[in-house]
């Protein structure tokens, strides 16, 4: 494979509690499912404040419904 997926589940056993979707695109970033804090893995300038802002909800509504999706395939 020469790509990454777009999504990926990470977890960490110093934060036992918390599971993360790993977002490998741009913007990236990491989101905590248990508390949907999320990471930022890019450096933004002021410029981009108002794309984010509109881009955010979706990109956490995709991640959690891929971890959803991965979650029940493992029923």
């Amino acid at each position: 494979m020469d790509t990454l997926p777009k999504y990926l589940i990470a977890d960490n056993s110093s934060q036992p509690e918390a599971l993360y979707i790993i977002h490998t695109e741009y913007p990236r970033f990491c989101l905590n499912v248990a508390n949907d804090a999320i990471f930022w893995m890019e450096d933004f300038q002021k410029d981009d404040e108002k794309e984010l802002e509109q881009l955010t909800p979706g990109l956490i509504a995709s991640a959690l419904a891929f971890y959803d999706q991965e979650m029940e395939s493992l029923e």
